[in-house]
């Protein structure tokens, strides 16, 4: 089991920055990848960006060159450093983590936080 703990969500303006924060406890050990998602109102949940446990990074190309996944290993979280944001960015954002377990992956996901930039 693996259990996700978000923070760091908030109302920024266009322009600046946030930092999110991933802490994960549990089975961290079996963790193949962690990441996260964000949904807007009447939109599809979509992938904002993941890290592999071999370190490998994927960004949606939607903030690619603004955004910047990195993870504390010892700590067992993960951070996503948010630049340059836009009124577009606005969703909830939802830590995401897979874990293989001896019946296969499973997902786990936290509460979601809210970030709003405005105009």
């Amino acid at each position: 089991q693996v259990q996700l703990v978000e923070s760091g969500g908030g109302l920024v303006q266009a322009g600046r920055s946030l930092r999110l924060s991933c802490a994960a406890s549990g089975s961290t050990f079996s963790i193949s990848s962690i990441g996260w998602y964000r949904q807007a109102p009447g939109k599809q949940r979509e992938l904002v960006a993941d890290i592999t446990s071999d370190g490998v990074t994927n960004y949606a190309d939607s903030v690619k060159g603004r955004f910047t996944l990195s993870r504390d290993a010892a700590k067992n979280t993960v951070f996503l450093q948010m630049n340059s944001l836009k009124p577009d960015d606005t969703a909830v954002y939802y830590c995401n983590a897979v874990r293989e377990g001896a019946a296969g992956f499973f997902e786990y996901w936290g509460r979601g936080t809210q970030v709003t930039v405005s105009s």
